[in-house]
């Protein structure tokens, strides 16, 4: 009889442990995010030969998809296009064509959703990634053809309008971190960078 009682205990104790595990598992949660955005980019530097005025300040496009745990930890892949990147203001510039389009991949660390629950919800975001630049100038002067190595730095904030759908707000520093110096080269200066800002609807899974 005591014995049997003893046996029980620890039988007991794992059944219940388990029941705490699988509760646990049941409840923490990853969501998949898909982000269509558009946006701007700003403040360009670059050491490419492109002189026209406004170049940099461009429209941009583009969607990511995202793993993102309750937690504080999620996973992101990313592309965005901007056209007309390093052409100017002028109708009769140098540079008839151009593009700017990356595609990376970046961890993001989110603030939890037990401290966020319902409200915004921010996050920071960084990673590596192909950097493409093309251009095409008047008279064939000049001409960007570059693939380079690229890293990304940023913020943002998610909130979901229902449990389907939200907005997400994102704020990204671009920069080569690869690539020959050029004729322009500095020291403290990127063979090509750009601040990005945009706004996107998330799609919620």
């Amino acid at each position: 009889m005591i014995g049997g009682r003893v046996a029980a205990g620890p039988a007991r104790l794992a059944a219940a442990v388990a029941v705490f595990l699988c509760l646990g598992a049941g409840q923490a949660r990853a969501d998949w995010l898909i982000t269509p955005f558009i946006g701007g980019s700003f403040a360009p530097e670059t050491t490419f030969l492109v002189f026209e005025e406004g170049a940099g300040r461009k429209l941009t496009f583009g969607g990511s998809v995202a793993w993102l745990s309750d937690g504080l930890v999620g996973l992101e892949a990313e592309f965005s296009h901007s056209p007309g990147f390093f052409e100017g203001d002028y109708v009769l510039g140098l540079v008839l064509t151009s593009r700017v389009t990356t595609l990376g991949g970046n961890v993001i660390l989110a603030a939890p959703l037990s401290i966020t629950r319902e409200s915004l919800r921010p996050y920071l975001v960084g990673g590596i990634g192909l950097l493409q630049a093309r251009s095409k100038h008047a008279g064939g002067l000049f001409p960007v053809d570059a693939d380079l190595l690229g890293v990304t730095l940023g913020a943002g904030a998610i909130g979901l309008v229902s449990d389907r759908t939200g907005v997400r707000f994102d704020l990204r520093h671009i920069k080569a971190a690869s690539g020959a110096d050029g004729p322009l080269a500095r020291p403290e200066l990127s063979r090509l960078s750009f601040w990005r800002a945009t706004v996107g609807v998330v799609l919620h899974y």
